[in-house]
């Protein structure tokens, strides 16, 4: 498959979205000459900032609704991620003989240089930024994309062939793969050169049926690697050795390790996506001593365990990455760390994905001074299994909950609760679909209303 492949073909992209794939997506398949329409069930004024991204090209769109002809009538459907397959517009497309595919698909069928695929529940992100970052060093055109705000797609241009043996010329693709991104790969039977898989813990369990049909979704980052690929794990995970342990590809371990030179970085979840970046940087051999020199220059993602300010003596924390109950209690354990001498006011709530929280819920209540609720139904099964712990637990760190209707008043309480060396720390352990467009406009709508307290 070429690019050229797509010219003068009818293309329906299924999703425009605001995470950037569909748009990333439109982009490719216009400018290579296809015959582009969008369709999203969003409404032009939900999907403004992607459509002024799009701006000038020739693209049709159909918004607010799909259509059946749509799906009949093209020559390839191209599907965003987040689009159940249990689509009846993908079901139609199947049957008038339409052929489905995604951007990950398309990429890693056109892909000319060696990829690096980072998958997990917590850490992912971050372990894809720090990878891309070291690797630079030696291969100045390494790219980073995926689930990262940017589609795939997007990247494919500036990616040229290279690799180990040849720094120069070309670098290594590093790409953020969520558990949908592998479904859709796993029906093309590829897989990444390196794959790395940070953790697994629950997930998404209104996507999928049960923990094992996502865990399973997660495998397909080495399902089809070959015998001179690699896989990195985290040592001591019995979980992640079980699931790996047909894996053909060669196996590496890594370990967590302490980086006191980065600001946060010594966190303990930290510290193991650094030691996953490291055991990258040894594959494209670049030396120790390379890797050590540039640890104190590494820098961190947002929206993951990001101080954001300290005012009056308090300081402010934007983990709103944090979506899912497992990422919370890594938030508020690694916080509580580095906080021993202060409060810990945590701001959490939001929609739930059919995830259990009461273990993080016990978690509140030991090591949270006092809580601030955003709404929505995960914040509702909060409080459930808060009453089942009071009923059977006693002296409880936890002072007080207070429930806020938006950000803005949820960091206004949480300063009137703060004292000079607490922390506040925005960790919601939920999604963020009922009051934001995303957890990335959660996580800004915070850092704004820290900054209106200065």
């Amino acid at each position: 498959m070429v690019k050229s492949d797509f010219k003068n073909k009818k293309v329906t992209i299924m999703g425009l979205g605001i995470s950037g794939g569909g748009v990333g997506a439109a982009e490719f398949f216009a400018k290579a000459g296809a015959r582009v329409l969008v369709t999203d069930l969003k409404t032009r004024g939900k999907l403004r900032e992607s459509l002024g991204r799009l701006k000038g090209l020739p693209i049709r769109y159909i918004l607010g609704k799909h259509r059946q002809e749509d799906f009949k009538n093209a020559d390839l459907i191209i599907k965003n991620p987040g689009v159940p397959n249990e689509s009846k517009f993908l079901a139609l497309a199947k049957k008038s003989g339409v052929p489905i595919e995604t951007d990950v698909g398309i990429f890693f069928d056109l892909c000319p240089a060696p990829v690096v695929g980072v998958t997990g529940t917590k850490g992912k992100s971050t372990t894809a930024f720090l990878i891309h970052q070291i690797l630079k060093r030696k291969y100045k055109n390494a790219v980073l994309g995926g689930n990262i705000g940017k589609s795939v797609l997007e990247v494919l241009p500036k990616i040229k062939k290279g690799g180990l043996a040849s720094p120069s010329q070309g670098g290594p693709v590093i790409l953020e793969l969520s558990s949908f991104q592998l479904e859709a790969l796993a029906e093309k039977k590829k897989s990444p050169h390196i794959a790395v898989i940070t953790n697994i813990f629950p997930d998404h369990l209104n996507r999928y049926s049960s923990f094992a049909q996502y865990a399973k979704a997660k495998t397909n980052i080495f399902r089809f690697q070959k015998p001179e690929d690699f896989l990195i794990i985290p040592e001591d995970n019995r979980l992640l050795e079980k699931l790996t342990k047909n894996a053909r590809s060669k196996k590496i371990y890594f370990s967590k390790i302490v980086a006191k030179s980065i600001p946060f970085l010594s966190l303990a979840h930290n510290a193991a996506n650094l030691a996953a970046a490291i055991e990258i940087a040894k594959l494209f051999k670049i030396s120790r001593k390379e890797i050590l020199s540039l640890i104190p220059r590494l820098k961190l993602l947002p929206h993951r365990l990001e101080k954001v300010g300290k005012i009056k003596g308090v300081t402010y924390i934007n983990d709103s990455g944090a979506t899912n109950p497992g990422a919370g209690i890594e938030a508020i354990k690694a916080t509580r760390s580095l906080f021993k001498n202060g409060r810990l006011i945590l701001i959490a709530g939001g929609e739930d994905k059919n995830l259990d929280y009461s273990v993080f819920a016990g978690e509140i209540l030991k090591n949270a001074d006092f809580l601030v609720l955003l709404p929505g139904s995960a914040t509702e099964k909060m409080k459930v299994e808060f009453q089942k712990h009071l009923a059977r637990t006693k002296n409880l760190k936890l002072k007080a909950v207070i429930d806020a209707p938006d950000m803005k008043q949820a960091v206004i309480h949480a300063r009137r609760l703060a004292q000079k060396r607490d922390a506040v720390l925005l960790s919601p352990a939920a999604a963020s679909f009922n009051l934001f467009q995303n957890e990335f406009d959660r996580g800004e709508q915070f850092v704004k209303a820290v900054k209106l307290l200065q």
